[in-house]
């Protein structure tokens, strides 16, 4: 397959997942800011949510100050923002126009009609009460896209660019949500087991739709180790950072497979899985958290960068 083409592809699954992400971080900062805060003020668990998706930037430079109906819609519908859902159902649109033979019919339908009815909303016309509704919609749109992929298309190196564009994604995302938990939320130790605590982790489980199967898990109330557990170390959990690398994994290999040659990528992939493999969650929470989050950030973005050339996205 052509650089161009394979490029195309991981960035089409990318973007989907993506935009998926972003309803999902929106859903987390959105239930949090409900809850009244004191001292650092009613709306700043929204400069934690950009932080998280990469907006913090672009946010402040083009509205500044802190606003929930600014941030949903800056997240949302604004065009000049590379990571707002309007602009990655676009960019996924146009890869997929331009990939248009190497799709099934199931995949670009669903793909060019969530396109065009994201594209009919009008930003004034979603209220708070609307919101929750959309973010739904936009989930079940890329749930949509990945079953047709699921079901339709050939296991071949279409397939496998999309399975490595989606858990590259997926795993920076949950590593992320993470990250918004125990660093930037949680600035002091004094709110760690309270009412508010207990609220933010169901929060972060719903986010990512681990609620209800965390119960069937542990069968026990919210503990933090056990939730960064669950989403990080566990592999029957399919938004875990471990089950994102068997994915990785696998897809790596059957193009190793289908094209003869294994290349530097396959060996970063295979080194963080065991590293996952090997986790002990109370040696993360002691060694930090947030560190072990940040390593695996940095992991996750090396194996991008090592995708992209391996596989000559630029050709």
């Amino acid at each position: 397959m052509l650089g161009r083409a394979a490029n195309d592809l991981y960035w089409l699954a990318r973007y989907i997942e993506r935009a998926e992400n972003m309803a999902r971080l929106i859903e987390v900062g959105y239930r949090i800011v409900l809850l009244p805060r004191a001292g650092e003020g009613y709306h700043q668990e929204w400069q934690s949510t950009l932080e998280s998706a990469g907006c913090l930037g672009g946010y402040t430079a083009r509205h500044g100050e802190l606003d929930t109906p600014k941030v949903i819609d800056y997240m949302l519908f604004d065009t000049t923002n590379p990571s707002s859902i309007a602009t990655c159902l676009a960019s996924a649109r146009h890869n997929g126009r331009a990939q248009r033979t190497a799709l099934t019919r199931d995949m670009w339908e669903s793909l060019n009609s969530a396109w065009l009815e994201f594209s009919a909303i009008k930003p004034g016309s979603v209220t708070s009460n609307s919101l929750p509704e959309l973010l739904d919609w936009i989930r079940s749109r890329s749930a949509l896209y990945r079953g047709s992929l699921m079901n339709t298309i050939l296991r071949n190196d279409t397939y496998y660019f999309s399975q490595l564009g989606t858990f590259i994604e997926r795993a920076d995302s949950t590593s992320r949500i993470l990250d918004v938990k125990y660093y930037h939320l949680l600035p002091s130790t004094e709110m760690v087991g309270s009412g508010t605590d207990n609220f933010q982790w169901t929060s972060i489980l719903r986010s990512v739709s681990a609620h209800r199967s965390y119960r069937w898990v542990f069968k026990d109330s919210y503990k933090p180790w056990k939730i960064a557990d669950y989403l990080m170390l566990n592999r029957q959990m399919p938004r875990s950072l471990r089950s994102c690398y068997d994915e990785l994994n696998i897809a790596l290999n059957d193009l190793g497979i289908l094209y003869g040659q294994r290349h530097q990528c396959h060996a970063t992939a295979a080194a963080t899985r065991d590293l996952l493999i090997e986790g002990d969650i109370k040696r993360i929470f002691q060694t930090g958290l947030h560190e072990f989050v940040q390593d695996f950030i940095g992991r996750n973005n090396k194996l991008g960068n090592e995708i992209s050339q391996a596989y000559h996205f630029t050709g």
